[in-house]
Formats: C-alpha cells, structure tokens, sequence
C-alpha cells in the first residue's frame, strides 16, 4: 500500500528534496514508519570541517537532527508536519570526512509530542554522536 504524507511526497518525487539534504549528502537506506525507526546514509565533505581537520559539531548536529525529524516524518499523515523543538547532542568522538550512517528512532509519540533519539556512527561502525530530540506534531500550512 503507497503511504501518503511528507517523508513519502519527498522520497516518491512528488515534492523536491529539501536543500539542506542535499547538502548533507542525505541518502535512504532503510525507513520502518510502523516501527518508527530510519537509517540515512550522509556524506561529509571537506567543506565541513573546522580548523583542526574533523567535521564541524554543528554539522553533526544537523546530521542527526535530519535523522531524528524523518523518523519521525516518516509516520506522518498528509499535511502534518514537525518542527524541531529542542536538540540535544553528544559529540563522542571525532568525525572525519567520508560516509557518516544516521539511525533514528521515535522512542515516544503522542498526539502533539514525540520524543526521538539516535546516533551517527562511520564506516568502521564506531559511534560518532548521540542526540535526543523533541518534536511537536502539527497540522495545516507550514
């Protein structure tokens, strides 16, 4: 059965992906809506790192924020959206540039309010980063 909604409008091409994706290097690897949970490949490039030669906290940061939203996206009906209401993120470890892997996950979902956590981790499959998030849940125009 096609699902209807944003996550869906975006992956199925019926809405252009978000520049942020794009610039994030933002690609699926495997959504479960009923499960709630989301896994994102991203790709951090030179032009992300800080003076000290790793990726940039604050690109991290919105790494993850790109994969907790669309877990939860993932399980909206058409015309719903979420908007990030609080981000708080553990840097564990230095990110270099390369392929960096988002798992998400929606922990909690009421009727206004969801409760999202995850993690970034490279290639060798050691954990990067770990956030948790806030989102509220809202219908109508964004």
């Amino acid at each position: 059965m096609a699902r209807e909604g944003p996550f869906s409008d975006v992956v199925e091409g019926r809405v252009p992906r978000p520049a942020v994706a794009e610039l994030l290097g933002w690609k699926r690897i495997a959504v479960d809506p009923d499960a709630g949970t989301i896994e994102l490949e991203f790709t951090a490039t030179e032009q992300f790192l800080n003076p000290i030669g790793n990726v940039q906290g604050g690109m991290l940061a919105a790494m993850l924020d790109d994969t907790l939203g669309p877990a939860l996206v993932a399980t909206l009906g058409p015309g719903q959206f979420s908007p990030t209401t609080d981000l708080h993120v553990q840097f564990l470890r230095p990110a270099h540039p390369g392929r960096l892997v988002g798992r998400g996950r929606v922990v909690r979902r009421g009727k206004q309010i969801a409760f999202l956590a995850g993690e970034l981790v490279d290639d060798s499959g050691t954990v990067i980063a770990t956030a948790v998030a806030t989102a509220q849940i809202r219908d109508g125009q964004l």
